[in-house]
């Protein structure tokens, strides 16, 4: 048994459950006889939620023979041979063999349960499967089949599959997600209206009955956007709150702590509001998908629109970054968008500032100093240091253009600058990687309805509209999934999902080489009541 077992999913199994198994291990192959080929899958896959966790439990119990373990180990993959039609379908099953068993270790290694558990758990199975190997049992002869017990094996098949389900973050009622986000400190504007687009969503699906009659919940934690907190929260959401899977993470620099993390256990990580590249490797990590448009891609609009429609030379355009992995991934954009346009990006002006404060002076500073005239900055930060710069710096260059990528917090931007009064407002720049909110789309007057619902008094806003967004494409791949849900089922299905039409003027795609949805970009423009009208980028 290899090792990579022992780094994957905690599956919350009751003795019932177990129960369960070690039944449908020592017959349910049985019901097969007839099965077309792809019921026989269906089966080994909810054979391994069940067997998979009473293998790893007993392989992380030092008293409990190995040669036990491996017996039933081995008659398992002899199943997954007989049961997969080719070796893509054989490969599939195995990973999901491989996550349920590092799910048994985990359970003992965390204390869910201890090993004199393990070790009647293992009897059980072992008692169900003597006799004949499974691998006859998976095809038995007609006359074999013909004299097999059926009545059990009808009454489990009549059970609906929720009631049956030991799937981490999965009951008979509900589907359990989290979110790893700033509810405190300079940012915490941000994860509450990434949450708040969320739970709209997840309260809209669950008025319609949810996901095969599961209510979708969603548990936050709080790591301030400080990524030395990231990974207490992601172990708070994974090992005490049981979640299935991770929606709507926030920041870059906490997203580089919190990728590893569920990775390393096969969990989903999807929708993050983040458009950085380490979400976006070629060929895509098979657990991450995005909805959002990347930083490089908002940057080059930008980029292009200073250039083209606004007539600028490039080394009259500064940036004005985060220094983080956010600060470094916008420009990084940047960089590249002068290298396309033909321009060297070694003379590009990088303004700084540390994350979670608004200390701009040394970023005023070095603007001051240039002898190059700077007509446009374009700015990676979030919106408390975002408008503090603009008012630092308003005054002292008139005319200057600024611009800002989707991350800032459009309103919570727009709110600060508006204190300051509408001169410092009038005419910032925001791209976006959803429409605009003011306007009348049929995806923005679905949003507006569902946040007036579940959350009176609360304003549309550029952040909570994408939280629902990323939801609800989440909320799609769950349903076409069906009830059996899994997270390997869930990814098969999400990467067969084509032009998803969400009302958005633009489809949404996914493939096994293409794990982010839009690609996108809107732009919009603070005008001199503090409101967002849409412009053109190009």
């Amino acid at each position: 048994m290899s090792d990579h077992w022992s780094h994957l999913t905690l599956v919350r199994s009751s003795r019932s459950a177990l129960r369960w198994a070690a039944f449908l291990l020592g017959a349910a192959f049985i019901s097969t006889a007839s099965a077309a080929p792809g019921d026989n899958i269906t089966i080994v896959r909810d054979l391994a939620g069940r067997v998979g966790p009473i293998i790893g439990s007993a392989l992380a119990c030092r008293d409990i023979a190995r040669p036990r373990v491996q017996l039933i180990a081995d008659k398992f993959q002899a199943v997954i041979r007989e049961a997969s039609s080719n070796e893509a379908e054989r490969d599939d099953l195995t990973r999901l063999l491989d996550r349920y068993v590092a799910d048994g270790r985990t359970a003992v290694s965390s204390g869910r349960i201890d090993c004199r558990v393990a070790e009647r758990q293992l009897s059980d199975l072992e008692q169900s499967i003597a006799g004949p190997s499974l691998s006859g049992a998976l095809a038995p002869s007609s006359a074999a089949a013909a004299t097999a017990p059926t009545a059990p094996i009808q009454q489990l098949q009549q059970q609906p599959a929720a009631s049956v389900s030991n799937v981490r973050g999965v009951t008979d009622r509900e589907i359990r997600f989290g979110i790893a986000a700033p509810f405190s400190g300079a940012a915490k504007e941000l994860g509450r209206q990434m949450k708040l687009g969320i739970d709209t969503a997840f309260g809209r699906a669950n008025d319609a009955g949810g996901v095969e009659g599961r209510m979708l919940k969603l548990v936050a934690a709080d790591d301030g956007y400080e990524p030395s907190r990231t990974l207490d929260a992601m172990k708070q959401l994974y090992e005490k709150d049981q979640v299935f899977g991770f929606i709507g993470n926030v920041g870059t620099p906490t997203a580089a702590v919190g990728i590893p993390y569920a990775l390393e256990r096969r969990t989903l990580f999807f929708g993050a509001f983040t458009g950085s590249n380490i979400l976006r490797n070629d060929p895509p990590d098979r657990y991450v998908f995005n909805y959002r448009a990347s930083y490089a891609e908002e940057t080059d609009s930008t980029v292009r629109y200073l250039i083209k429609l606004r007539h600028l030379q490039p080394r009259q355009i500064a940036v004005f970054a985060q220094q983080d992995s956010y600060g470094d991934a916008g420009f990084a954009g940047v960089a590249k968008a002068m290298r396309t346009l033909g321009v060297s990006d070694g003379a590009i002006l990088r303004l700084g500032y540390k994350r979670n404060t608004v200390d701009v002076d040394d970023a005023v500073n070095l603007l001051r100093l240039q002898k190059t005239p700077v007509k446009a900055v374009v700015m990676v930060a979030t919106y408390r240091a975002a408008a503090k710069f603009i008012e630092k710096t308003k005054d002292l260059y008139p005319g200057l253009i600024y611009t800002n990528v989707s991350f800032v917090g459009s309103t919570a931007l727009s709110d600060e600058l508006m204190l300051l009064g509408p001169r410092f407002a009038s005419g910032v720049i925001v791209t976006q990687v959803v429409p605009a909110v003011g306007g009348y789309s049929s995806a923005v007057m679905e949003y507006k309805n569902a946040l007036a619902k579940y959350f009176p008094g609360e304003n549309a806003d550029y952040v909570s509209f994408e939280g629902y967004i990323a939801a609800n494409v989440l909320i799609q791949g769950l349903r076409k999934t069906g009830g059996q849900i899994d997270t390997e089922r869930l990814i098969d299905n999400l990467e067969g999902m084509r032009n998803i039409d969400l009302g958005l003027g633009a489809p949404l795609n996914f493939g096994r080489g293409e794990h982010q949805a839009l690609h996108k970009i809107w732009g919009t423009q603070i005008d001199d009541n503090g409101k967002y009208v849409p412009i053109e980028l190009e």
